[in-house]
């Protein structure tokens, strides 16, 4: 076995580890033996958009995984009732047990029952783990006792008394409650192994910080950024054209609670500017969408609200100008409109063509200087800026967006992307201009990853606090990403957000999408476009978000003779009468594929007290031909690769290559002793100080 230079630096990090050969044998055999077990399943969700109710009930269930194991479990043992009952305390444990404390009903003989119910269904779905990932999925303080009970059972006849008396025991020094919930959560961190977010937590929705608590709690997930947290992440560095569109968005959608209460933005400011720079101003085209409001927010007057929508608007359009005048290569000329207004005929210019405007009454604009901010207008835009640079909890989450996510992201053979790859119409790849350089594909995706050809996005962040031309030009950036012309994030020749607001002529709303959407349905180049990242197997798919599936008007989500399939269905109650779905999600298990149609979901309320469900359906169900063991996936490569490196470290302990350390019991004891000395001498010391 040859063993080159760059082996032998590998081999002795390698060492530190194992340090002599039982010790790398050990190793070996138990990653071998890893391989063939199967694969952990995934669990893919797209365009959550804030409504974390859904979220939080969809991660819960696993897209109906865990019901489906306690069918198969107790289908002849449980009544249906039964097991939905078996189900929502597994989902929320904490709450059903309340319920149940409240309504006496958590008696001796319900514990016991219910607790080997749990094991059962935990010993079920740890059965594919080694019993060293089923421990760091178990609660620290429970990992003994649960275990005990998953790797022993009452039937054994030699441990039957072992296995009831700790139970009884559990029971009777009141830790009952504390050992279901360890239970149950541990189910579900072993139902699904690794959670994908394929792109846009924010807007829309009520609470996407309530989302993002959630997301940073799992124990393994990645994000694939949608233009919707792109613009978030925009705002957190700083940008203040961002910063005017994700509070456009929010108060667009009625969520000044999310704001206010989620993020600590203080709305103050622009309450005051726009009550008093917009008082008599006709409002009539800035009324807010009605859908998340609450009764009990601070600002519940909607006069008040479509004010301060107009407000920002008008500071949106300034600000956007302006970003488009200092970044000539986003080609978004067409998209300065501002300059174009006839406010004495009250039209506006697009293309070649004069429209009727449905409102002119803008006081901060300069006719002469129409994208230039009022001092009011810029002091408000300060004091804004620096409520997002200062939220702690933003910038929090923001962070795990950057640690955690990214453009796109090639997993066990398939690529995750949240919006498009940029094509001509005849399905070659578009070109973009990044800083002189032209680029298409995967090497202009890459420009936005964080450890890209050129880092944009990532030294957006880094220029959050102290303004440069270079930050302000990655950061600039991050717009573009949000609704630049065929942006990868949003796949469009413009956000047409000034036509809807303000032209009546319904025409200039159209936005016209990039010619990927229209080759979602054609297999060669989708199969092109795969290998473009190197993925080329028989079950490789693109998994997409993005794009609205409308089932009610016969779209499919599945594309391209499998090889794409879309994820976004429906989330957001704003869109679910268009869609007729309520979200689509995926479950990628080592039996294939599984596609799963969802409708609208009633609430956490209702989930707990009445044992209900979201009804879902599959969809489309990929199987392979055999079961995917773990090292078939990516995971798979790298222990494969680890494998090898301890054969080599094998071979080089024996060979005399690399010496091994033997730490004979002697040697033991002796260190033992050693470090029993260093104590008493301590010790010692300590007292003749005192």
């Amino acid at each position: 076995m040859d063993i080159s230079q760059n082996d032998l630096g590998r081999l002795k990090l390698l060492s530190e580890k194992s340090r002599n050969i039982q010790s790398a044998a050990t190793e070996l055999i138990n990653l071998r033996a890893i391989t063939n077990l199967p694969k952990g399943t995934e669990h893919f969700i797209s365009d959550l958009h804030g409504e974390f109710e859904t979220f939080y009930h969809i991660s819960n269930n696993a897209s109906g995984a865990i019901r489906e194991k306690i069918d198969y479990l107790f289908a002849s043992d449980l009544n249906n009732k039964e097991r939905a009952k078996l189900s929502t305390l597994i989902y929320y444990p904490v709450e059903k047990l309340n319920e149940l404390a409240i309504m006496e009903l958590n008696t001796k003989e319900w514990y016991i029952i219910t607790i080997n119910r749990l094991i059962k269904v935990c010993r079920f779905v740890a059965s594919k783990y080694t019993k060293s990932k089923v421990r760091k999925a178990l609660p620290v303080d429970f990992v003994y006792i649960i275990e005990e009970l998953l790797y022993n059972s009452y039937e054994d006849r030699n441990k039957e008394y072992y296995y009831v008396n700790i139970i009884n025991t559990i029971i009777e020094i009141g830790c009952a409650d504390a050992v279901i919930a360890a239970i149950c959560n541990t189910i579900k961190k072993l139902v699904v192994d690794h959670l994908h977010i394929v792109g846009d937590i924010f807007d829309r929705g009520p609470r996407a910080d309530i989302v993002l608590d959630s997301i940073l709690k799992h124990h393994s997930v990645d994000i694939q950024w949608g233009n919707h947290d792109i613009i978030w992440m925009g705002a957190a560095c700083g940008n203040t054209t961002c910063i005017a569109v994700a509070l456009c968005n929010s108060i667009n959608y009625n969520n000044l609670e999310f704001l206010e209460e989620g993020y600590g933005i203080n709305l103050r400011p622009l309450a005051v500017f726009a009550s008093k720079v917009y008082k008599n101003s006709d409002i009539s085209c800035f009324k807010t969408k009605n859908i998340n409001s609450t009764s009990n927010f601070s600002f519940n007057d909607s006069d008040l609200i479509a004010k301060m929508f107009k407000a920002i608007s008008i500071i949106r359009f300034k600000l956007e100008g302006q970003t488009i005048k200092r970044n000539p290569h986003f080609n978004m000329n067409s998209r300065l409109l501002l300059d174009k207004i006839d406010y004495e005929n009250r039209t506006v210019r697009i293309g070649e063509d004069d429209y009727l405007l449905k409102d002119t009454d803008f006081p901060t604009v300069n006719k002469n200087k129409p994208y230039q901010l009022t001092a009011q207008e810029n002091e408000l835009v300060f004091q804004l800026r620096s409520a997002f640079l200062h939220s702690e909890k933003l910038q929090r989450h923001i962070k795990f967006l950057y640690t955690h996510g990214n453009i796109y992201k090639c997993f066990n053979s398939n690529l995750l992307l949240h919006g498009c790859i940029p094509l001509n119409d005849d399905g070659s790849l578009m070109n973009f201009n990044f800083d002189g350089k032209e680029l298409s594909g995967k090497n202009f995706l890459n420009v936005n990853m964080p450890n890209g050809e050129d880092k944009g996005v990532k030294l957006a962040r880094l220029g959050s606090q102290r303004y440069s031309d270079e930050n302000q030009k990655n950061s600039d950036f991050l717009w573009f990403l949000w609704c630049g012309r065929f942006s990868p994030l949003f796949g469009k020749d413009k956000m047409a957000t000034f036509e809807r607001l303000l032209v009546k002529d319904k025409s200039t709303h159209h936005e016209t999408k990039n010619a990927y959407y229209k080759y979602t349905y054609d297999e060669n180049i989708c199969t092109k476009l795969l290998n473009l990242f190197e993925l080329n197997g028989d079950y490789s798919h693109i998994i997409n978000g993005h794009i609205p599936v409308k089932s009610k008007d016969g779209e499919h989500p599945v594309r391209a003779n499998g090889k794409l399939i879309i994820i976004d269905g429906g989330f957001c109650k704003a869109y679910q009468k268009t869609t007729g779905t309520a979200g689509y999600t995926l479950i990628y298990n080592s039996y294939g594929l599984r596609l799963c149609a969802h409708e609208p979901f009633e609430g956490i309320f209702e989930a707990i007290n009445n044992n209900t469900d979201i009804f879902s359906t599959y969809v489309v169900s990929e199987k392979v031909n055999h079961r995917i063991t773990v090292g078939q996936t990516d995971k798979g490569t790298e222990i494969f690769s680890t494998v090898l490196d301890l054969k080599k470290l094998i071979y080089a302990y024996q060979t005399g290559i690399l010496k091994e350390l033997i730490v004979t019991k002697l040697l033991f004891l002796l260190l033992q002793i050693s470090a029993f000395n260093v104590i008493i001498y301590i010790t010692v010391i300590y007292f003749q100080n005192s």
